[in-house]
C-alpha cells in the first residue's frame, strides 16, 4: 500500500508531515512482509477470510515445532480477525463450534485433542526502542550458559555481572520459521529493577529485524511485569492475542 501526498503548502506542510509520519507507523501493523509471511508460515494461513477467526488445517500441527513438541492448535487474532490453525482432520469439526458460537475453551474437545486452552498476549516490533546493549551473544552450548537457555539452540543473549560472573539475565529465541522469532526472556531475581530485561529485549529484537525476520513477544494477559517489558523494548500493545493448546 502507497501514501502519496504533496507537501507543498507550507501552512500545511508540517500537519501533512505528520500525518504522513502516522500513517507510516501505522501501515506496518497490517502489512509488514515479515509479519505476512512468518503467520502464513506459522498457521498455514493469513490473513483469514472475515472479522472473526477462520479455521485452517496445517500439516504444522501434526509437526515438532522449535521445541520438539508439538502444537496441535494454535491461532492469532487481531481487531480485524484472525486465523486458528489446527490439525487437519479437526477442520470441520472446529469451524462447526466457531460458526455456531461456541466457547472456544471447547476448541480442544471439539477436536479431540488433550490439553489445556490458554489465551495470551501477542506483540511484535519494527521498531525496537534504542536502549542500549546489555548482554553479549554466546553459543548455547557454552558451558557458561544456564540450564533454562540451552533449549533455544543457536545463539543465546546473556547478561553477567562484571566482577563475579554471575548470570544475570537472558534472552532465548524460538526460531517459529525463517519470517518469524519470537524472544523469551528471564531476570534472575536479584537482578530485577535495573532495566535489565527491557534492554536485551530491544538488543535481541534489533538482531532479529537485522537477519530479515519479525521478532515476536508473548506474554500471559495478566503478567504486568512482562507487559511493561514489552512495552519499554518497543513492542507496543496492538489489541492482538495468541491463543492455542498447551502440548
Amino acid at each position: 500500500m502507497r501514501v502519496g501526498l504533496s507537501l507543498r503548502s507550507a501552512s500545511g506542510g508540517a500537519r501533512l508531515c505528520r500525518l504522513v509520519r502516522g500513517l507510516r507507523d501505522l501501515l506496518p501493523d497490517v502489512t509488514d512482509r515479515r509479519l505476512v509471511a512468518h503467520l502464513r508460515t506459522w498457521l498455514g494461513r493469513w490473513p483469514g477470510t472475515g472479522t472473526g477467526l477462520t479455521v485452517v488445517g496445517s500439516a504444522r500441527r501434526v509437526e515438532p515445532a522449535w521445541d520438539g513438541a508439538v502444537h496441535a492448535i494454535l491461532g492469532v487474532a487481531g481487531p480485524g480477525g484472525g486465523v486458528l490453525s489446527v490439525p487437519p482432520p479437526a477442520v470441520p469439526a472446529v469451524t462447526d463450534l466457531i460458526a455456531h458460537g461456541g466457547n472456544l475453551a471447547t476448541v480442544p474437545a471439539a477436536a479431540k485433542l488433550d490439553g489445556t486452552w490458554f489465551v495470551g498476549v501477542f506483540r511484535w516490533s519494527i521498531a525496537p526502542a534504542p536502549l542500549p546493549d546489555a548482554g553479549e551473544w554466546v553459543a548455547a552450548l557454552d558451558p557458561s550458559v544456564p540450564p533454562w537457555l540451552r533449549p533455544f539452540g543457536h545463539d543465546v543473549l546473556v547478561a553477567v555481572d562484571p566482577h563475579t560472573g554471575e548470570h544475570l539475565a537472558g534472552v532465548g529465541i524460538k526460531r517459529h520459521d525463517e519470517h518469524g522469532h519470537e524472544l523469551a526472556v528471564v531476570t534472575a531475581q536479584a537482578a530485577r529493577g535495573r532495566g535489565l530485561a527491557r534492554r536485551l529485549v530491544a538488543q535481541a529484537a534489533r538482531r532479529v529485524l537485522d537477519e530479515g525476520a519479525v521478532p515476536t513477544y508473548l506474554h500471559a494477559p495478566d503478567n504486568d511485569a512482562s507487559a511493561r517489558v514489552a512495552e519499554a523494548a518497543g513492542f507496543p500493545m496492538r489489541g492482538w492475542s495468541i491463543m492455542g493448546v498447551t502440548p
